[in-house]
């Protein structure tokens, strides 16, 4: 199943907290370009983010692939304290599939993803058939393309 994760980091060294979580995923396909943004929401002061999509071929569900996020965050040091507060590791499933959840802990398609241009943008990159015409200059926020992750 053609599944999307997006990937955020802006404490530590943000391009290898997104390079460990990039290689502890499964059935990697693609690996977008790395976009720099502006916090949303959450306290002042934090810092900038580094963002990306990834692409999965995968046969786990939404339910699985959240445990697979959960599991790297974790492993990241992550520590769920503050709404939208800075963290090391953000790993958000976006799309699996034409599957649809909405449980207390998971809403797949992400409820907030046509909403952030650091998620629209990269995922136009790899996926531009799923981007509708308009999104990408309806998403908020301005985003800066810093470069790629090493090894992809």
């Amino acid at each position: 199943m053609r599944a999307f994760l997006g990937l955020g980091s802006n404490l530590g060294d943000r391009e290898a907290e997104l390079a460990r979580a990039v290689a502890g995923l499964p059935d990697v396909v693609a690996v977008s370009r790395l976009y720099e943004t502006e916090p949303v929401g959450g306290p002042a002061g934090q810092g900038l983010y580094l963002n990306l999509v990834v692409e999965l071929d995968t046969d786990l569900d939404p339910h699985g692939l959240l445990e697979v996020a959960r599991r790297l965050e974790a492993a990241a040091g992550r520590r769920r304290t503050v709404r939208f507060g800075p963290r090391p590791l953000d790993v958000d499933v976006l799309l699996v599939g034409d599957e649809m959840v909405a449980d207390e802990d998971l809403v797949v398609p992400h409820p907030r993803m046509w909403e952030r241009r650091f998620v629209v943008e990269p995922l136009f990159e790899l996926a531009p058939d799923l981007v509708a015409p308009g999104a990408r200059e309806g998403a908020g926020g301005v985003v800066e393309v810093a470069g790629r992750l090493a090894g992809y």
